[in-house]
């Protein structure tokens, strides 16, 4: 097994950068999802609300981030200063202490969205805990939904392809890395693994919601809701697991930290 590809999502929601190396760190990949767009309740806004959220291509430039979106001037975001103004943030059912990134980022994301909306960063005095009942105590996350890092094999979603009407890209997934090499799903028997030269622990198979029946170059819903209909008629969660929903991809608490570059070896260790 081998990485086939890397991914990383700077903005949550936002377009996918495909990318060479991740550095890994507690919260997950470096730089991966540590802003967040938050309504005027400050809770946070992703693509099942608003499709046009994957419209955004966030890239880090410059100590910040560079944002562009269809029919939007680009935008230079400076990553806030120790001291920028604060702002606790909803996300689930977590709240977040987070920095303000400013009025003119605020505008430019509320123009595009045609809503009332804040952008905000998670510098490192912000602090979110995994969920405990599939972590250790210390674990924490970015603005990812749940878990610092989502890996999906290669295979899985080649098996799905061969059920859908009309094929789908990987990003209606958004891992962060992708495995091929193996079986389809291989990644729901692992319980830890080693990638590159750091170690995973795989905690929880992904449960999966309408965000995956956005198509990213339209930014339109899908009609059928595919690929979504067609997963749950074969990848339910099993009668009696503790878990619930449809289920795809796997996600990892990295266990070290260090650099995961595409081609690198996947080792499962238990």
């Amino acid at each position: 097994m081998r990485i086939a590809s890397l991914h990383l999502h700077p903005l949550k929601s936002c377009a996918p950068l495909d990318v060479d190396m991740l550095e890994i760190t507690p919260r997950g990949p470096a730089g991966d999802r540590r802003w967040l767009v938050v309504d005027a309740d400050a809770r946070f806004v992703t693509g099942r609300q608003h499709g046009a959220m994957v419209g955004i291509r966030a890239r880090p430039a410059r100590d910040g981030l560079q944002l562009d979106a269809p029919g939007m001037p680009g935008l230079h975001v400076p990553t806030p200063p120790a001291d920028a103004p604060r702002l606790d943030v909803a996300i689930w059912r977590d709240v977040v202490d987070a920095q303000r990134c400013g009025a003119e980022a605020d505008a430019w994301l509320s123009r595009y969205l045609g809503m009332p909306v804040r952008l905000v960063h998670m510098d490192e005095t912000s602090r979110r805990a995994v969920d405990p009942d599939f972590a250790t105590p210390g674990d924490v996350v970015s603005f990812a939904d749940a878990y610092p890092l989502l890996v999906i094999s290669q295979a899985a979603l080649d098996a799905l392809n061969t059920r859908l009407p009309q094929p789908v890209p990987m990003a209606r997934f958004r891992p962060n890395l992708v495995v091929e090499g193996c079986a389809p799903h291989a990644e729901d028997g692992w319980r830890r693994v080693r990638i590159g030269e750091v170690e995973f622990e795989a905690v929880k198979p992904c449960t999966r919601c309408v965000f995956t029946t956005i198509d990213p170059a339209t930014m339109a819903r899908d009609p059928g809701g595919e690929p979504l209909r067609t997963l749950a008629t074969y990848r339910r969660a099993p009668a009696g697991s503790g878990l619930s929903g449809v289920l795809f991809g796997m996600n990892l608490i990295p266990r070290g930290t260090g650099t995961v570059r595409r081609g690198d070896a996947v080792t499962m260790l238990a």
